[in-house]
């Protein structure tokens, strides 16, 4: 390989491995009906519902700027975690009475473990 070609090649290959690396995991299938609401990207737009690029480990109803949330989920009290995220994901207006979120819930518990582990992994 000549030398001209060498630099070339390797700063693509630096590239590439760092848009690899960025990227977030795939959804999963489940993730659709929660796509129709919400974001996933990272400084992504708040859409219906809020972006949830980050939610694990944020105090319910602070976690996106400029979005208008519910005073339910507000005064919740709630952390964002596996078991508080799989009790809303399976029933919201369950867990916080007076939520805005009109999603009725999700009774399979995998598909909520699903989601759940996938909504961890964006950070």
């Amino acid at each position: 390989m000549s030398k001209r070609l060498i630099a070339p090649a390797l700063a693509a290959a630096f590239l590439i491995a760092g848009s690899a690396h960025a990227a977030p995991p795939p959804a999963p299938a489940s993730w659709a009906r929660c796509a129709i609401c919400h974001d996933n990207t990272k400084g992504g737009p708040n859409k219906i519902g809020p972006n949830l690029y980050g939610v694990v480990g944020k105090k319910a109803g602070t976690h996106a700027a400029n979005f208008r949330y519910s005073d339910g989920l507000k005064k919740s009290g709630l952390t964002w975690n596996a078991a508080t995220l799989d009790k809303w994901i399976e029933n919201p207006r369950a867990l916080v009475p007076g939520t805005m979120m009109s999603f009725p819930g999700l009774k399979d518990p995998a598909k909520r473990a699903e989601l759940v582990g996938y909504l961890t992994s964006l950070k």
